[in-house]
């Protein structure tokens, strides 16, 4: 089906005109998953009932010209991480296998008071931990651009699913780059928003201080739509912050004029491929030539950027995977053993490599006799990071990067060496380090025809000029996604 290529804008049109009805586009959603995921495995669980039911629900509230908003009957795909009601919620872990929810996430039930249509759950890395989709206790998801390659993790079967026309819209969750990462390696949008925009209530913990919901969509004007409808202050969650939200799509402003963009120094360093070094200078060129102002910048700690993040990403994951334990939730291993086998046993054969490998070095960095060289030590880095960006943003709008140094990797071709894998991290993490919101688009396609994201950050809470400038710039560069059709190759 056509619109099955259309952005989410172009089919909240569709649906407000009565050109299409929720239940057709629905349908023909289900039909493209249950032909092409089965070689694409991006989604992991789908409730094909109860979408259906509420596509007709949708339908039902149009005909009586009582449409919820923009999102009314656009079917969207949720990450495992996000707790939905009456859907499995697994983290893609096997430590969670069976474990169906009985309350939503806040971004749920704000997206279902706007009448969007959950489809089901998307694949992951096992506890948004990996930066392929590898770790996923279930299934490998692929990416559609080319099913040799990775989809980026540790949101990939969000970004997927978009990329290949599975949905119009999906959530993911960013740690240190869950959400760029993967919408770059898919030809996608993705955002991370400030940290405290959106409720992290009802979402599985990975690290706390750092995780973030947002959307992937297939233009900037879509993710503005997607986060209006999930930001705003949460009394359920403590990290939730008081500020306003504003419209984000009516207060568009592609007017670049006097508007500064900062690129920084040590973000050309070894390691960006030449086609993403020239992907982000036509970038930087398009943002010239409609009148911003281009300004030589410096971050001096990105050099810490990996191992900081990666200390106290660790130190929060091993305090918050602590209650998985075969007791409280999931199956166990070891019935019939002592309490502290049945720990060892349903820990060592539930959990995946990754995440074991993640607990341990955080159980260490916190261990008596380096909690204060390690996680003390990296949480005041953290803060170095933090007063870069501000002394940045004193003279610049926004600040332009590659989402990452390279287009995506072949499926197994860093499996073996984990710290090559988090290098792929290395431009998207300080964002979260510092609270900051960003934004990843594509820009362009590498040699073997696959996509490219360009990276903008911008200051806490400023995901309107963070919009701005993405639109003008995603005008300039006129990136065409590819159709839809190839994802059965």
């Amino acid at each position: 089906m056509e619109m099955l290529n259309k952005s989410l804008g172009e089919l909240s049109e569709a649906l407000t005109s009565r050109a299409i009805s929720s239940e057709e586009i629905t349908k023909a959603c289900l039909k493209h998953v249950a032909s092409c995921d089965t070689k694409l495995g991006s989604m992991l669980w789908i409730d094909e009932e109860k979408a259906l039911k509420e596509a007709q629900a949708s339908d039902l509230r149009r005909s009586k010209n009582q449409a919820c908003g923009v999102l009314d009957g656009v079917p969207l795909s949720i990450k495992d991480m996000i707790l939905c009601k009456g859907l499995p919620a697994t983290a893609a872990s096997k430590i969670l296998e069976g474990y169906m929810p009985c309350y939503e996430a806040t971004v749920i039930e704000k997206l279902r008071s706007e009448g969007a249509v959950v489809l089901g759950k998307a694949n992951q890395d096992e506890f948004a931990m990996g930066s392929s989709n590898e770790s996923s206790a279930y299934k490998i998801c692929k990416n559609p651009y080319d099913h040799e390659y990775t989809p980026g993790g540790s949101s990939g079967g969000s970004a997927a699913s978009v990329s290949a026309g599975m949905c119009f819209g999906s959530l993911g969750t960013d740690t240190g780059g869950s959400i760029r990462q993967p919408a770059a390696f898919c030809g996608v949008v993705g955002v991370k928003p400030s940290y405290g925009r959106v409720s992290r209530f009802g979402v599985i913990a990975f690290a706390s201080s750092l995780d973030q919901v947002g959307p992937l969509t297939r233009t900037v004007r879509d993710s503005a739509l997607l986060l209006r409808a999930i930001a705003g202050h949460d009394p359920r969650d403590a990290t939730s912050v008081r500020e306003p939200v504003p419209d984000y799509v009516s207060e568009l402003n592609l007017d670049l004029k006097n508007k500064k963009i900062g690129v920084p120094r040590e973000y050309f360093a070894a390691g960006i491929s030449e086609s993403v070094k020239a992907s982000l200078m036509r970038s930087i060129d398009i943002l010239r030539q409609e009148g911003a102002e281009i300004v030589d910048i410096s971050l001096p700690h990105t050099p810490y950027a990996v191992a900081t993040y990666y200390i106290i990403a660790a130190a929060e994951a091993s305090s918050n995977l602590s209650k998985y334990d075969g007791i409280r939730f999931g199956p166990r291993v070891g019935d019939n053993a002592d309490l502290l086998s049945l720990y060892e046993l349903t820990r060592g054969e539930l959990f995946g490599d990754e995440v074991k490998r993640r607990i341990m070095l955080g159980t260490f960095v916190l261990s008596a006799g380096h909690f204060d060289a390690y996680y003390v030590r990296a949480q005041k880095v953290r803060r170095l990071f933090a007063n870069d960006f501000a002394e940045a943003f004193k003279k610049v709008d926004v600040i332009i990067s590659p989402t990452t140094p390279t287009t995506a990797f072949k499926i197994g071709e860093k499996i073996g060496d984990p710290v090559s894998m988090y290098l792929n991290d290395i431009y998207t993490i300080s964002a979260n380090l510092a609270g900051l919101c960003s934004i990843s688009l594509p820009s362009g396609l590498d040699n073997l025809g696959l996509p490219i994201g360009t990276q903008l950050m911008a200051r806490p809470f400023d995901e309107q000029g963070l919009f701005n400038i993405a639109a003008a710039l995603e005008a300039g560069l006129a990136f065409e996604q590819r159709p839809l059709e190839l994802c059965h190759e």
